[in-house]
């Protein structure tokens, strides 16, 4: 018998407290994830697995999650890959910029558990915000 291949949620955020937090509450409702602390560490992962959903803080040392987001959406390889912008800041110039590059949400951090596993099952049941 077969098994399923779980679909992949790849967090990238530089906040390990953040990073751990997600990663854990995910893992627990039975999701695979990885996480990358950065846009070039993000880059690598992906182009081992392409994972099936991001959630991708805004503000990464180096590369911005937006600039990544946007290469992320002009490769044909990783250009239906669904991301989910992901920050503190709760403005519109941000989730306007976020929605700009492509993101199929926008979420502000931080959030509960039971809140998180839901967002992401609704995102990767193609339900957007």
């Amino acid at each position: 018998m077969a098994t399923m291949k779980k679909e992949l949620i790849l967090i990238v955020e530089d906040d390990l407290a953040s990073l751990d937090f997600e990663t854990v509450s995910l893992e627990t409702a039975g999701l695979d994830v990885e996480g990358a602390g950065s846009a070039e560490a993000a880059q690598e992962k992906i182009a081992r697995r392409v994972p099936d959903l991001i959630r991708m803080d805004i503000q990464l040392p180096g590369m911005d999650g937006l600039e990544l987001t946007k290469q992320l959406k002009a490769d044909p390889r990783t250009a239906g890959i669904r991301v989910v912008a992901l920050t503190a800041h709760n403005m519109p110039i941000y989730e306007r910029a976020a929605r700009a590059v492509g993101c199929v949400g926008f979420i502000v951090k931080p959030a509960s558990p039971s809140v998180l596993i839901a967002q992401v099952r609704a995102f990767l049941d193609g339900v957007t915000t």
